[in-house]
């Protein structure tokens, strides 16, 4: 029995107990008596309406993600900002949020990585979403710069394998050991359009409810969490049937 039956149902056999006197209140002590004996007696109803809560709200985020995913499909999928992975010409593209010192990420990096050998038809769009520390901004900004040098992956990859802090210097080193142009990289780091590509992924990640780092957009699903690559190939084949 759901929580507010179960209330309306004790409520209710509270109630004869004040029918003689129709004028008067109902005995509210009385009916509270009841409902906490209940609740002692049978714990589990509590458990169940929380996790009857917790099912709504997800189901309410998810049609509320929808939503968001059908509106602004081409911001997720082909924002000429976004660098982009994989096969350029997949027919599913994964969406990726992450953060340069998000360790979570950085498990679920080899993880993305096997996918995409796996099957040679998935696309992946790289969300810059440096919610960590201030230099995971930083980070990000490094990895927007490479791009423009034509070393996107090469430098998200070399990111994404690194340990420990990723302060301007060290992304600069980073940037020199994979034979870019150190100079040009500091500079673009700072460039206007770099740091509004990052509040675009950074507001279009909080209008999908994405609050934490690594999360997936696969069809019309937002998958949170470092999963399996089991779970992303699922996602991948259910989007094929969208």
């Amino acid at each position: 029995m759901r929580l507010p039956r179960l209330l309306l149902a004790i409520a209710l056999i509270a109630l004869p107990a004040t029918a003689g006197a129709q004028s008067a209140p109902p005995d509210r002590e009385a009916i509270e008596k009841i409902i906490r004996e209940y609740l002692m007696k049978n714990p589990e109803v509590i458990i169940e309406a929380v996790q009857q809560l917790e099912k709504r709200q997800q189901d309410a985020r998810a049609q509320a993600a929808q939503q968001v995913i059908a509106q602004r499909k081409a911001e997720l999928i082909s924002d000429p900002g976004t660098p982009v992975g994989g096969n350029p010409d997949g027919d599913v593209t994964i969406v990726e949020f992450f953060d340069y010192h998000c360790g979570f990420c950085k498990r679920a990096h080899p993880t993305m990585q096997s996918v995409l050998k796996a099957d040679p038809k998935v696309r992946v769009a790289y969300k810059q979403m440096p919610i960590l520390t201030p230099n995971s901004r930083v980070a990000a900004a490094g990895a927007l710069a490479a791009a423009k040098q034509g070393k996107y992956k090469e430098m998200h990859d070399a990111l994404m394998e690194s340990r420990g802090e990723l302060t301007k210097d060290r992304v600069l080193k980073i940037a020199a050991d994979l034979k870019l142009d150190a100079g040009k990289l500091e500079k673009d780091m700072a460039a206007p359009d770099i740091n509004q590509q990052i509040d675009r992924s950074l507001e279009l990640a909080r209008a999908l409810g994405i609050d934490g780092t690594p999360a997936f957009v696969i069809g019309n699903k937002v998958i949170p969490g470092a999963v399996d690559a089991g779970v992303l190939r699922a996602a991948v084949a259910d989007a094929r049937k969208q």
